[in-house]
Formats: structure tokens, sequence, C-alpha cells
């Protein structure tokens, strides 16, 4: 997809975060939009935002954890725009939590919008998109579908599934030579509020963790803004990249992922016994 003017974009977890910045930065080049989200009233400042590029925009509350009204808004996403041409499926939440202590409830969650959304959004909006001129499917994973990080055991599980999902999709689209295509989509620290959207649990820590200043050290670490980030993920669907690593830190993770896996988790491991000793 080498533009995006006149083409229609639907969004989850637009309401906010990266989400908001790649809606504002596609009806700023002229796309039109269907945006998804729980949060009704920052999707309806998502849709302001947008709307001041004068271009058509349509916002639906949809829980991507629930495949049926997953199916249905894609359905009246093309009823409304007369088609769809791409699907970002960015909607997503956090748990810290240690993998044997965190709760089957809290691990189910996690699951159910970082990967079942993803899977909800990628078939219901796939048969759109094939009957699209072109079509685009973006799947947002993560760094740590790259690396595993303790504390993150859950979020790790999703992240990874949803790379190892789109990964299989893009080839077998290919073979079919079809007129759809799929980008994967790593980023790394962006400055958004995920960290305190998600869940805590005291369990991390055990492992050296503080759940009560997460945020403080998200914000630190973070390198890149959700604008610059929807600036590298358009760009890399107009390159029509298998995958795209988003900010400097991801370059980083994507490096350290390719070591022997006894050297990064001997390293955080010490890292974490270090903070237990303090």
């Amino acid at each position: 997809m080498k533009h995006f003017r006149s083409r229609v974009v639907a969004i989850t977890g637009a309401a906010s975060g990266l989400g908001r910045a790649l809606a504002v930065d596609l009806a700023s080049r002229g796309a039109s939009l269907a945006l998804a989200d729980l949060d009704a009233i920052g999707l309806a400042d998502t849709v302001g935002m947008c709307e001041e590029h004068r271009i058509k925009v349509t916002s639906t509350a949809v829980d991507v954890a629930d495949r049926a009204a997953v199916f249905s808004w894609a359905d009246s996403a093309a009823d409304l725009h007369g088609s769809v041409n791409m699907i970002i499926n960015n909607a997503g939440v956090n748990l810290a939590a240690t993998a044997a202590e965190q709760s089957i409830s809290d691990f189910e969650w996690v699951m159910d919008i970082d990967f079942w959304g993803v899977v909800h959004g990628t078939q219901a909006f796939l048969p759109h998109l094939r009957q699209a001129e072109e079509g685009h499917v973006v799947n947002i994973s993560s760094v740590f579908g790259l690396v595993s990080i303790p504390g993150q055991s859950a979020y790790n599980a999703s992240k990874f599934a949803v790379r190892g999902f789109s990964d299989a999709l893009r080839m077998e689209l290919e073979i079919e030579n079809s007129n759809v295509s799929v980008t994967t989509i790593h980023p790394g620290g962006i400055k958004t509020n995920i960290v305190n959207s998600g869940r805590r649990d005291d369990t991390v820590r055990a492992i050296g963790q503080n759940p009560d200043n997460m945020q403080v050290e998200f914000d630190r670490l973070a390198k890149s803004s959700p604008e610059k980030a929807a600036r590298e993920i358009l760009k890399a669907v107009q390159h029509n990249r298998r995958r795209a690593l988003i900010g400097p830190d991801a370059k980083l993770f994507d490096f350290v992922s390719r070591l022997p896996a006894g050297l990064y988790q001997r390293f955080l491991i010490n890292s974490a016994r270090r903070e237990l000793s303090r």
C-alpha cells in the first residue's frame, strides 16, 4: 500500500496512545477511518481530532475479546464506508505478575485482548480486505514478542503468539498470491499509559520489582512518542515489510534475541538478584 488517500482503515484501541496517533496521522493523509475502543470518551476525542482533516470517521464501542462484536463491527464498517483496505489490531493491555502466582483470570484477560483480539480482528476483516483493490493487516506485537522478561509472562505469551500467528498468515497469503499482506509491528517503549491502565500484582516483589513505580520506570525508559511510532509503522506498511522494529530500543531487543538465550537471561537474573539484595 503505497499511499493512504481514499483508503479505509480500521483501528482498534483508538481512544488513546498509539491507536490515536495512527488515526490522526492517517486522517492527515486523507484516509477514511473506522475506529473502535471501549473508552467512549477517549474515542470521541480521537474522532474529533480526525474530523479536523475533513475525512469520514465512524466509531464503535467494541470489546476486541468479544468475537461476535468484532465481526459485527467489521461488517458495519464495510457497509458504512463501502470497503475496508486495512485493519490495525492495536488494542492491548499489560499485566505485571509472576508466572507461577498470577491468577488465571488475569492471564485470560491479557490473552483475550492482546492475542485473541488480534485473531478476531484479522479474521473479521480479512473477507473485506480480500474484496478491496488492496488490503493490509497490521498486527501490533511488542519487543516482548522477541525477548522474554521476568514478571511479564502473560504479556510475553500474547505477544509471541501474535508474532507467530502473523508470520504464518503472511506466508499463507503469499502462497495464495493474495491482494492482502501482513506486517507485524514490534514497538519498543512508547510513551503511553499502558502500564497505569494495566494490572500489577504484588507477586513481582519476589523477583525484585516494585509494582508501585512501574509507570515511572516505564516513562524513564520509553524512547518513542506515539506520533513518531505511528509514522514508522505507516512507513513499514508502505514498504510492505514483514516485520518492523519501532524505536532504538526495539533494535536492541532484536539484537539481544539473536544471542544465546543464556546470555541475556543471565543478565536479567543477576539484575533482579541485585535488586533483591538491596
